[in-house]
């Protein structure tokens, strides 16, 4: 049987997920800011609560500025590698910009439906509260569906038509699911299409979302011939 003489497998999405070490007592310190800013803007009880995006200069404290800096770091790693060979030279300097921070409180079933971020390259999310993973994912309904972040992946759109046969079965698998893991930060491409699915437990599922932009020192301009082709 003759076989290819080259198999390229192309165009693969980044995903970067990273963990903070010092988690606990981080997260510990900003749940009880964020629960009391939310406080100053909504009622308490309700089931889902966003900040505005701006946290960036509203929040000043020790605690606030390790995350920040772990964040910057786990964009950078991703950046890098997802990069790797794409660069005009192996190691250019480069510039993170936090678009927009903000945090997110949710129980009792709430979700968020299927969206992408706009007017940046990336995104990510950084779990600090959630049940234990025994008892998220023991909800009667839900089971370990409960709170995970779903990504979908670029072909995903293809399998609503007659697209699926034996042939390309490699595409049978169109999601992965992230589960929230307090101290977990994943970074992902700001296109790629994602969700929080459901969540309801005894802790509200807390997280802190942001978009990023990167820029060359020297200027995206560089990259012109690359859009080129």
């Amino acid at each position: 049987m003759a076989t290819p003489e080259t198999f390229n497998a192309l165009w693969a999405t980044p995903l970067g997920i990273h963990r903070l070490a010092q988690a606990q007592d981080i997260n510990e310190v900003l749940v009880r800011v964020f629960k009391t800013m939310r406080l100053g803007d909504a009622q308490p009880g309700a089931a889902f609560y966003a900040s505005r995006d701006d946290l960036l200069g509203r929040i000043n404290i020790s605690e606030w500025q390790q995350l920040l800096q772990f964040i910057v770091g786990g964009i950078r790693d991703t950046v890098v590698q997802a990069n790797s060979g794409h660069w005009p030279t192996a190691a250019p300097a480069f510039q993170i910009a936090l678009n927009g921070i903000w945090f997110q409180i949710s129980n009792n079933g709430v979700h968020h439906d299927i969206h992408t971020h706009g007017n940046c390259s990336w995104s990510g999310v950084y779990c600090l509260q959630v049940d234990a993973p025994a008892q998220r994912t023991a909800h009667p309904v839900l089971g370990a569906l409960n709170g995970v972040t779903r990504f979908y992946g670029p072909h995903f759109q293809h399998l609503g038509g007659a697209h699926a046969d034996f042939g390309n079965a490699y595409l049978m698998s169109p999601h992965i699911d992230i589960e929230p893991v307090p101290g977990q930060l994943v970074v992902f491409p700001s296109w790629l299409a994602h969700q929080a699915m459901p969540y309801q437990g005894e802790q509200d599922r807390v997280i802190v979302s942001f978009n990023a932009s990167v820029h060359s020192a020297d200027g995206n301009n560089q990259l012109q011939s690359y859009a080129r082709g």
